[in-house]
């Protein structure tokens, strides 16, 4: 059923402009996953301007916690649970759809009425949708103007996880990635604005309008991901949630292709909720350290002397390179990272592509003081003056106002 939570802390808020309705696949509390850190403080941001009435999907227990850390910023939050039975039956007719899998996942038929409900009692005066995930419930709505958040291109991260797929599905990949190109250009025209993380994943939404996406980069909290003294008790740190596909394929591609090419006393800490049965696997090598979820993740980055994430699929932009730059931790990343990011590599950033190559970088870093803290002082002035979330979201807050 759909909990519905009353005002509360809202009433300290600043005088709104606008009734904004927000969808979002998930829950944003806990912060462990990248939709929900995005729209968490996209929420926080834009509840200073608009009453925000909230609409969230879970396919997960919620955390009791949630309730009360969301209603510091909505007016009301509603959150519906979707269950395994009715999942399994959904994703068995998207066989027979062309609809992708995912949108299929998160669509429940038999909710969009009361989606509709609440926008109409709640007298929304503009709709936002994170993700192509949440878009059938409100894309026939067509008397409020809407924004829907692709966040990244779905379809190319689908396309680059085809390769390393099994055989038996790689099938079901190849599907997905063109059911995903057809929707990501169908839905365009349902929705008055469009959003999208980097200019890298606005050139992968294959519309003839694809200029008028609007590239709303994320962002940071500076004041809590700031330089923490702490012992450093490894050589190389990964965070992040690790059972997101791109995440695993990355720490399988540290431990067993870059960490044989650094000395065997190099200590590699892998943290982050819901490690994936290949990740635990790992900790067979006594250098790796597998921590699962911790309570504070700046805990994981300031042990570590360098952060390595040398991503080889996945799309948008990272937001653990963010943290960890924030925290004035040298960082070492791949071109495909990169590009999302922007930093200036040698400079801000370091770059490898070959596991040969990765391993030179992270071994003078951590043979040469100086210029790890030369890199980590560049990389966390970087990110500081390019990346945080006040800016980022008076964008999104002058699109949807029509600024």
């Amino acid at each position: 059923t759909t909990e519905i939570y009353p005002l509360s802390l809202h009433d300290a808020l600043p005088i709104s402009c606008m009734r904004l309705f927000i969808i979002l696949s998930r829950v944003p509390w806990p912060l462990e996953k990248g939709d929900k850190l995005r729209a968490y403080y996209q929420i926080r941001e834009l509840s200073r301007y608009h009453d925000v009435s909230l609409f969230c999907l879970s396919d997960t227990a919620i955390d009791p916690k949630a309730k009360t850390e969301l209603l510091r910023y909505c007016k009301e939050v509603h959150i519906e649970r979707i269950r395994r039975p009715g999942i399994l039956f959904r994703l068995a007719k998207a066989v027979f759809s062309k609809l992708p899998f995912q949108v299929h996942y998160f669509y429940k038929p038999s909710l969009k009425s009361k989606v509709h409900s609440i926008i109409r009692e709640f007298n929304a005066e503009h709709i936002y949708c994170q993700l192509i995930r949440c878009s059938e419930y409100v894309k026939n709505i067509h008397h409020i103007p809407k924004t829907l958040d692709y966040m990244d291109a779905f379809s190319k991260g689908v396309e680059r996880r085809i390769a390393s797929a099994p055989f038996g599905i790689r099938s079901i990949f190849k599907t997905e990635a063109r059911r995903l190109v057809e929707y990501e250009n169908l839905i365009f025209d349902y929705f008055e604005n469009k959003t999208i993380i980097t200019e890298q994943d606005k050139r992968f939404i294959y519309h003839p309008d694809q200029q008028h996406i609007h590239v709303i980069p994320n962002g940071v909290d500076v004041t809590h991901f700031s330089p923490m003294e702490r012992k450093k008790k490894y050589e190389i740190v990964f965070n992040g949630n690790m059972n997101y596909p791109p995440n695993i394929d990355c720490v399988e591609y540290i431990a067993k292709e870059i960490l044989p090419l650094l000395p065997p006393t190099t200590r590699f800490l892998i943290s982050g909720a819901s490690p994936a049965g290949q990740v635990l696997e790992l900790r067979e090598n006594s250098q790796i350290t597998v921590s699962g979820w911790v309570d504070d993740q700046r805990e994981s980055y300031a042990s570590g002397k360098v952060f390595l994430a040398p991503f080889r699929i996945g799309t948008g932009l990272q937001n653990k390179l963010l943290e960890a730059m924030s925290m004035g931790i040298p960082c070492v990343t791949s071109t495909l990272a990169n590009n999302a990011l922007g930093a200036e590599p040698g400079r801000q950033i370091l770059i490898g592509d070959s596991p040969t190559e990765i391993a030179d970088l992270v071994a003078k870093l951590l043979n040469d003081k100086d210029r790890a803290a030369a890199i980590a002082e560049e990389g966390k002035s970087f990110v500081h003056s390019r990346y945080n979330w006040e800016s980022s979201c008076l964008i999104l807050n002058n699109l949807i106002t029509g600024k």
